[in-house]
Order: structure tokens, then sequence, then C-alpha cells
């Protein structure tokens, strides 16, 4: 038996400014979508650079803001022009918590999870 991942969930309080901000912070682009009465599904890739996806969860008319408990969970993206990255992340006010003795640093989307940047070159230290 084997297993393979196909994709992690978050659910988002503002589809659009979600959108928006995953295309404009790490270039994700939306794969397909799906409406269903109640929600939508957005999948996003990486223009194809791995197989796996981020879905994107909306409910319609949720007004509340998801509690994200201690936010212990987040996801990882490497990237090979890291200056660049942290130049871009910095300009949209992004960055919440930077190790830059393990050379690595952590955005918050609108919904406030937390994303993990790594340079290309640098060996996972999460």
């Amino acid at each position: 038996m084997k297993f393979k991942f196909l994709h992690n969930n978050l659910n988002v309080l503002d589809l659009d400014k979600s959108l928006n901000f995953y295309k404009k912070a790490l270039e994700l682009e939306e794969v397909r979508r799906l409406d269903r009465e109640g929600f939508t599904l957005v999948y996003l890739g990486d223009h194809g650079a791995t197989s796996h996806e981020l879905e994107l969860t909306y409910i319609h008319g949720r007004t509340e803001k998801y509690n994200l408990g201690e936010n212990e969970v987040h996801l990882a993206f490497c990237v090979d022009d890291f200056a660049a990255a942290h130049a871009l992340h910095e300009k949209m006010g992004c960055i919440c918590y930077e190790n830059k003795k393990m050379g690595i640093y952590f955005i918050a989307d609108p919904d406030g999870y937390w994303l993990e940047v790594i340079p290309k070159d640098h060996t996972s230290q999460s």
C-alpha cells in the first residue's frame, strides 16, 4: 500500500484577499475551483514545480475569524532567491517571525496562518 500527499487545506475568511496574498507572496496560481452550495474550494499550485496543492476553503457567509489555537502548524516553501523573497515580504509587511541564525523566516497570511520560507539550497531546519 502506498500513500501520496495531495494537498493541505486552510479555511479562509475572505477568498479574494487570500487568493491575492498567495499569488503575490508565493506566486501560487489557481489550479481548479469547486463551487458548491455553502462553500467554495480553490486549489492552488506552484506552476508544476511539485504536484502538491494548497486547498483554500471559503465558507459562504462566514463573518467570524477562525480560531487557530496556538497556530503551531505551518506550511513550508523553499525559494531560489531568498533575498528577493525577503524584500517582497518585508514590503508586504507579512513577516511575522525571523530566525536569522537558522536562515529562515515566517510570513502570516490574511487569516494568520504561518508560512515558512527557506532558501532553496538550505536543508530544512523545521
